[in-house]
């Protein structure tokens, strides 16, 4: 193996990491830059301080224009933007994904309920690539690539690398990104199924504090 020089300062010497088996997927190329890990978050704190490949950026609420604006100005690499299809629906969600395009968002992702019209008229509007959410067996596969999907987004709790499995024998080609789940064990199981991409979702700022607090009620210096 080649030896890689590293450079980590001091101030950053603490930048969270995503799993290192993460580096075993093929990756994704999109507009030229491969993409292995997506972290999943929508902390701008957590987006700073991540060496992933991009940001997946989805969160339960209305996506809004401000929201998007606030992450990719906060991050040094690609985001990938929530533009709704759940309880946003509609020609605001086509809205929503051309405004994320210009703002500067490498993709949209939508959820299992958005609608094959909408994915349609989002294909005709925008060039970045359509992620469609993916959550249980029984999705139309074909139906969804031929709507406009780009790229599949599985996230189905325990049955994800199945369902991956279920999508690769299928579509040889088509481009996956995958939950990874909580363990080494289970991110090389997902990619083992056919995953190109997987998507690691970080500790919350509070988890990662509580060892820094820890540390200070005892007069202990940070490390």
């Amino acid at each position: 193996m080649k030896k890689i020089p590293t450079y980590s300062g001091t101030l950053r010497s603490h930048l969270l990491a995503v799993p290192h088996c993460i580096s075993e997927c093929s990756g994704i190329r999109i507009f030229g830059r491969r993409i292995k890990s997506l972290v999943f978050t929508t902390d701008v704190a957590i987006i700073k301080n991540v060496n992933g490949d991009a940001i997946i950026a989805v969160y339960p609420f209305t996506p809004q224009p401000i929201i998007n604006e606030a992450l990719l100005m906060a991050s040094d690499i690609p985001v990938f933007t929530g533009v709704g299809g759940g309880l946003t629906k509609g020609h605001r969600v086509v809205n929503l994904a051309m405004y994320a395009e210009m703002q500067g968002a490498m993709g949209v992702v939508v959820n299992v309920p958005t609608s094959g019209l909408v994915i349609s008229r989002m294909r005709r509007t925008i060039d970045i690539p359509i992620v469609v959410t993916v959550a249980n067996h029984g999705t139309d596969y074909a139906r969804r690539i031929d709507d406009g999907a780009a790229i599949f987004n599985v996230a189905a709790g325990s049955a994800t690398a199945e369902i991956v499995a279920e999508i690769r024998a299928q579509y040889p080609d088509m481009p996956i990104m995958a939950t990874g789940g909580p363990s080494d064990e289970s991110i090389l199981r997902t990619i083992d199924a056919g995953a190109n991409a997987i998507t690691y979702t970080p500790p919350s700022s509070a988890e990662l504090f509580k060892h820094t607090m820890e540390r200070y009620r005892m007069g202990l210096p940070y490390e």
